[in-house]
């Protein structure tokens, strides 16, 4: 289970006001996720945009960026942190809560096994609240033994992970998903900066790439294995997908 954020700030303010956790309490609304260090994120304007983007798809209003990151940096001053795991949620009422967590590790993330779970999530263009399905098949991939499950339609076309967007490599071009799905931020900063495409992907296509990995907000890891099909970790193609994503800019909050 999650453990709940040590510190948490709406509109500014401790959460305290009873009207505040009101709206939190809808379970309706969106949300992203970043790793701030030293005050920094990677691809704050794809944070910025999804935040709005969706904000005007739910609730038929604009998220001005600047209000973000003021009260981003705000949360962080408040928490006494530079480093972070942060959260910016957007409820009715364009209510906007940031949680501040301890910060992920640095550097890659650890080899994952995966299993496949026929389930797409509801819009999966956005990143919203409400992730029963997904959660419940992730819990259950891991108490099965498994890091992550990839989520599937009941014809085995693959879309992502229950957290994570995945990527296939066939020798020659790095593949995502076409089916719907999040497109992630640490997505949508790599796939330009390699040559990647996208394309239908079925749990029969399998066997044919030689390498995979999954990306989120907290971290790139190699995948060793889906279900019974096997891969080794390509380290050649690690090393370009962990340089590509070095080489993105800290933006300040």
């Amino acid at each position: 289970m999650t453990t709940p954020p040590p510190h948490i700030e709406i509109d500014g303010a401790p959460a305290t006001d009873p009207e505040l956790l009101a709206a939190v309490m809808t379970g309706f609304g969106h949300f992203t996720a970043m790793q701030v260090r030293d005050g920094r994120v990677k691809g704050l304007d794809l944070h910025l945009a999804r935040l709005d983007r969706s904000t005007r798809e739910l609730f038929g209003r604009e998220l001005a960026g600047k209000r973000v990151r003021a009260l981003a940096a705000g949360a962080l001053e408040t928490a006494g942190q530079r480093d972070a795991s942060l959260r910016v949620y957007v409820y009715p009422g364009v209510r906007v809560a940031v949680t501040v967590a301890p910060p992920a590790p640095d550097g890659p993330g650890a080899p994952q096994r995966l299993t496949a779970a026929e389930y797409w999530r509801p819009a999966p263009h956005i990143k919203h609240l409400g992730g029963f399905g997904q959660s419940y098949h992730r819990e259950a991939a891991v108490r099965a033994g498994f890091d992550e499950a990839v989520l599937t339609s009941p014809y085995g076309e693959i879309a992502e992970g229950a957290v994570t967007n995945i990527a296939f490599w066939d020798g020659t071009s790095l593949v995502w998903p076409s089916a719907p799905c999040l497109e992630g931020i640490t997505m949508g900063l790599l796939a330009p900066r390699l040559a990647s495409v996208r394309r239908p992907v079925t749990l029969a296509d399998l066997p044919g790439y030689r390498a995979a990995f999954v990306t989120n907000s907290r971290s790139i890891a190699p995948v060793t294995a889906i279900d019974e099909v096997a891969y080794a970790v390509d380290e050649e193609l690690m090393g370009r997908v962990y340089s590509a994503y070095d080489s993105v800019e800290w933006d300040e909050l």
